[in-house]
Formats: structure tokens, sequence, C-alpha cells
């Protein structure tokens, strides 16, 4: 099997706050090589590095806004978030857990810091992945899937090298525990020190990965440090990661959907005219309602 090299390492940006409880890094779409087409079908990551957030009696947050034509995928790796949404999905998304909710034709969603830990204050860890969905799904019926880490299928590596949660997708023939709409892997995985993993993926899938703690090396040759970006290039199917000390790093692949993108704030369409369709309805209260 050929080897799949990087194409880049891509340090986090200068952080923004998201409402007043998210203080992210983005890296895709605004991140050097990292647009929405090279990355499709990922077309958003938002990276809460871990950053700690004193006690508050109101919770820090985002308040009501609208989603279309795509998924969002939060994954909690500290802290606890506490959400809802206009078509009925909501609850608290814990340590170790991930929410999975598609906004499809459309929904009002907020999501805030959960009321007991923004009481106590701690350390705050997450990843906020949009998912683009193909044309002919952007307008079906929202759905939320809920993923407890208790229910995420996990595969312990040999020699004492760590172990790997698939979310979605598969590895090793394990399959992920989320449904998608189109071919994609989505993988935590958990390294020890000097731990290893393999990954083989088709070489047309745009694959990345982002180092959540500790620091490994990809391929035996390129280190790369925490909360740093790496984008492989689509040449090749295989490479390895090695982590330098304990080690946590989320790794994704998918095959890119291969259609026009027209976005604008919340909404992810395939044309302009569709985006002003997702203004019109929104502003005609066609996405529900959701108290503030």
């Amino acid at each position: 099997m050929a080897t799949k090299n990087i194409e880049v390492v891509v340090p986090p940006r200068e952080p923004h706050y998201v409402g007043d409880g998210f203080r992210v890094h983005n890296f895709i779409p605004s991140a050097y090589r990292l647009d929405m087409k090279r990355m499709d079908p990922f077309i958003m990551l938002d990276y809460n590095s871990k950053f700690y957030f004193p006690p508050a009696d109101k919770p820090r947050g985002v308040s009501v806004h609208p989603h279309r034509g795509f998924e969002t995928v939060t994954i909690a790796y500290k802290g606890k978030v506490a959400h809802h949404d206009s078509s009925g999905g909501g609850g608290v998304i814990a340590e170790g857990d991930v929410q999975w909710m598609t906004a499809a034709s459309g929904v009002l969603h907020k999501e805030y810091h959960e009321e007991n830990f923004s009481k106590q204050g701690g350390d705050f860890h997450m990843v906020q992945l949009w998912v683009n969905l193909p044309a002919k799904d952007k307008m079906s019926k929202p759905k939320y899937q809920s993923i407890a880490n208790a229910q995420i299928e996990k595969i312990t590596l040999p020699d004492n090298s760590g172990t790997v949660e698939v979310i979605a997708g598969n590895y090793q023939d394990v399959k992920g525990s989320a449904t998608t709409f189109s071919p994609l892997h989505l993988l935590n995985v958990r390294l020890n020190k000097n731990g290893k993993a393999g990954f083989e993926f088709p070489e047309n899938y745009n694959t990345a990965l982002l180092v959540i703690e500790g620091s490994i090396t990809v391929n035996e040759t390129e280190s790369v440090p925490t909360d740093h970006f790496v984008l492989f290039e689509n040449k090749g199917t295989a490479f390895n990661i090695q982590a330098s000390e304990n080690a946590v790093v989320l790794v994704l692949s998918g095959e890119p959907l291969n259609e026009p993108i027209a976005a604008h704030g919340p909404f992810v369409m395939n044309t302009k005219q569709e985006i002003i369709q997702a203004i019109d309805d929104f502003n005609h209260g066609k996405f529900g309602y959701l108290e503030a």
C-alpha cells in the first residue's frame, strides 16, 4: 500500500469567541489551504483548545441561531454543554460524548455551558465540525443523534498503544455509532506514550487529523505538536502516527461530494438562490420556534 504523506501542517489561528462561551481557533474554512472545497465534505472546524473558564452564575454560550443544509458534530473532551433545537433535540454533552445534529431543512439551535459546570468553572475543550449534506438530502427532515461515550465502539490497540474510538465510519471492520449521509470516518485516537496506530483510507478521500492533546510523529518522520492540524495529500492510502507523549488525536476522512457550495453564515446550500430562500424561510418563521 502506498503511503499517504502530509500536504501541510497548520498551526492554530488566533482564537475568537463564538458567543461568550466558545473560545475557538477556526481551521476550516479560514486557515491556509483548508477552504470548503479542499476539505469537502468537512466545511467548518472550530477548535476550542483547552481553556479555563472561571465560575459564572449565568451560563456562557450562544443564543438561538439557525442552521440549514448540513450537520453539526460536537465532540466534548473537557467540560459540558447543554443544548436545544427547535426540532425537539437536546440534552447535555458531557466529557467524551458526541452530539450529531442534522439541521437539513432547518432548525433553530442554542448551546450553553451546562449549568453545574458553569457554576463550578473548569477546563473546557471541544471540537465542532460541520459536515456538508448531499444536495438530495439538504431539505430532508432534521434529526438528532446523541452519542454517549459508553455507546462509542472502542478498539484496543496492540502493545499497550492505546484505543481508537469509532465515532463514524469504521476502523478495523468495527463500525461507528453515528449514521451519515455520505461515506466518512471520524475517529478519536487515544495513544499512550510511544503508542502507535495505523490508518488506511481511499486515496480520493479528504483526510486530516487534529492533535487534541500531547504530540505525535506522522509516518515516522514529521513531528506535530498539540493543537496543530495536519492535512494529507490525495495520494496514497496509508499513514501511521506515534505518540511522543500521551496523546489524543482526532482523525477525519471523507469522500468529497463534489457539488457546488453556496455558503452564507449558518446556511450552506448549492446555489445563491437556495441561500436567499433559506434567509426568507428563516425570516418567516419556517425553522420553528425556540425560546431564547
